[in-house]
């Protein structure tokens, strides 16, 4: 009797928690594509820094050749389409004639390469941004012979992504 007294007791616990949890609405939140920019606050007032987290690359084994330099075709892992890789860097964001720019503020955030071959994106910006939004359009830069960093052109801010992040 005592046996069936306390189980009786649980069930009633265990029941009135999933009532009480299940008339809670909550909001279903999709988890993050990973291609974000975030705000870094930090002490140099001059920079607008930020964090860039990006996936980028694909299968080298599915892969006959995704660039070509001097007339060769390669695959560079972790590089160009797809999201096989997480990369993150600190970034520099600039406003020049008629767009932006991202520089990176470290040296081998995104890659330890001489170059970066970053296809088209478009990240979805912090929610304290003014735009939702930052797309970069698909380039290969090169890390510049003195600072050892990275500079993305032609870059803009929208409501909605402009790429399809593939």
């Amino acid at each position: 009797m005592k046996r069936s007294l306390s189980t009786l007791g649980v069930s009633l616990l265990v029941l009135s928690l999933f009532l009480m949890t299940g008339s809670c609405q909550r909001e279903y939140v999709k988890p993050s594509a990973g291609n974000r920019l975030i705000r870094h606050f930090s002490d140099d007032k001059a920079v607008s820094s930020y964090i860039l987290f990006v996936n980028m690359g694909h299968d080298g084994a599915t892969c006959p050749g995704c660039m070509t330099v001097d007339g060769i075709t390669f695959h560079v892992d972790c590089q160009g389409l797809g999201d096989r890789c997480a990369k993150s860097s600190r970034v520099a964001l600039q406003e020049v004639e008629g767009g932006y720019t991202l520089t990176t503020l470290d040296t081998l955030g995104l890659t330890s390469d001489d170059f970066c071959n970053m296809s088209a994106r478009s990240l979805q910006c912090s929610e304290d941004a003014e735009y939702a939004y930052l797309n970069i359009p698909a380039q290969l830069v090169y890390r510049d012979s003195t600072t050892l960093q990275f500079t993305f052109t032609g870059l803009t801010f929208s409501d909605e992504p402009v790429y399809s992040n593939e």
